[in-house]
């Protein structure tokens, strides 16, 4: 079938690739100039299975009250005249329930371990190199109460097949040596050996290249301004370039991966979705020669932010905060992830050199992403992953080839709109119709 993918980042790049792998004519559209400038350019680089239990929790709802009135507040809502964003908050609340969260966690654990999966398969097929580390995640905690409170957790995690095991503060040390030059006290940490971090603008854009060679076209610096429907199918889809001109397209399938724009061309075409753009910021440090910085992936749980090594450069990246489409970098908290890098890390980056970054993760109150086919037969959904887009890329992207080519996936998750008649996959790796390993 010919598929036109909307969304360049790293969810819509590899659905693009997988649908090509399954042998459909795939066009990529995107409003940039290349491939993961947006959520997917600078974003903490973890691969992180291990944080499967979503923002939506039992202990969130107090957690926000205690950090109302704080500008540096790791969860911060900043209540607007939107009622997209009150529908979205109470929905929030309501996933904080304990029975939600656990249905919820399951769901994301499940889709990530089968997406870490697919990950390491694609990286091996395709050799494709992006500052990654396979030294497992290791979350910090500084007070003994929150460590307490993991162990709990971490019992009902492990239940669920999720690995992290607790550790001692002089464990965490041997674990990540830079971390004796801390200025913060540890209590100790959890240890998840499977999870990985890399690159995920380095692995996107490579992969783009990759699946341009492959015959996938891209199509950039073109906006998707609106969807045509025909009854309750899409018809074509109309872009905007920089010009100012418009052209349209039509295909058999359309698969919608705008991120945090999505709802809007969605919801234009008579498809509602719970997703709001959650601004999150990073802040990268250029090494220096006898730097002290860490290789292992970290989680500051205490400030919700995460640490990964990508070859010379120490990425420091968190926070969440509603403020509709707002992407202005705010000073605060900018100074907060600076402030706890020096104080983790105090000799590690070159801090006259900080670049720092915000970008939209697309967010449901979940957590839980949404994937699968539209009210509109022919309109699929891969958008919705909040945190987790770089965890959870692969995975998403094998599955709506899946569903889009008729075939079962094979991940337990609460898909949307499965058609009926979906075929068992073969258990055999498909045979590419084209090149798989061209030169860059």
């Amino acid at each position: 079938m010919r598929v036109i993918v909307l969304g360049a980042g790293v969810v819509g790049t590899t659905a693009a690739w997988y649908l090509a792998r399954a042998g459909h004519v795939v066009t990529v559209v995107e409003r940039r100039e290349d491939a993961a400038l947006e959520t997917s350019f600078a974003n903490g680089g973890q691969i992180s299975v291990s944080h499967a239990e979503p923002w939506a929790n039992p202990a969130a709802p107090a957690a926000i009250l205690r950090w109302l009135g704080r500008e540096d507040a790791p969860l911060l809502f900043r209540l607007r005249a939107d009622a997209r964003q009150w529908a979205w908050g109470l929905r929030f609340l309501l996933e904080c329930l304990p029975a939600r969260t656990l249905a919820n966690t399951r769901a994301i654990l499940s889709l990530g371990l089968y997406s870490r999966a697919e990950l390491q398969r694609l990286r091996a097929e395709a050799r494709i190199d992006y500052d990654q580390q396979t030294r497992g995640i290791l979350h910090l905690f500084t007070e003994a109460a929150a460590l307490e409170h993991a162990a709990r957790v971490g019992e009902r995690m492990r239940a669920l097949g999720m690995e992290r095991v607790l550790k001692t503060a002089a464990e965490c040390v041997a674990i990540e040596p830079a971390l004796a030059e801390s200025t913060v006290t540890i209590a100790g940490g959890e240890y998840s050996a499977a999870d990985e971090s890399g690159d995920a603008h380095k692995f996107t854009q490579a992969l783009a290249r990759r699946a341009l060679a492959f015959g996938v076209t891209f199509l950039y610096g073109r906006t998707a301004a609106r969807i045509e429907r025909d009854g309750d199918r899409v018809s074509g889809v109309v872009l905007a370039g920089t010009d100012g001109g418009e052209t349209r397209l039509s295909a058999d399938a359309y698969v919608l991966a705008l991120g945090s724009h999505s709802p809007l061309l969605a919801g234009a075409a008579g498809v509602r979705l719970s997703v709001y753009p959650v601004k999150g910021y990073s802040l990268t440090l250029p090494l220096r020669p006898g730097d002290v910085a860490p290789v292992t992936s970290l989680t500051d749980e205490a400030h919700k932010l995460v640490f990964s090594r990508l070859g010379e450069r120490l990425r420091v990246a968190g926070t969440a905060e509603l403020n509709g489409y707002d992407t202005a970098l705010n000073d605060v908290r900018c100074e907060a992830l600076a402030r706890r890098a020096a104080a983790l890390f105090p000799r590690a980056g070159d801090r006259a050199q900080a670049q720092f970054w915000t970008g939209l993760r697309p967010a449901t109150p979940s957590n839980v992403p949404i994937i699968g086919r539209s009210r509109l037969r022919n309109l699929y959904l891969d958008t919705g992953h909040g945190t987790l887009g770089w965890t959870l890329a692969c995975g998403s992207g094998r599955a709506i080839a899946d569903i889009v080519s008729g075939v079962a996936p094979e991940v337990d998750f609460p898909f949307v709109g499965l058609p009926e008649n979906l075929r068992p996959r073969q258990r055999s790796r498909e045979a590419p119709a084209r090149e798989t390993q061209p030169a860059e």
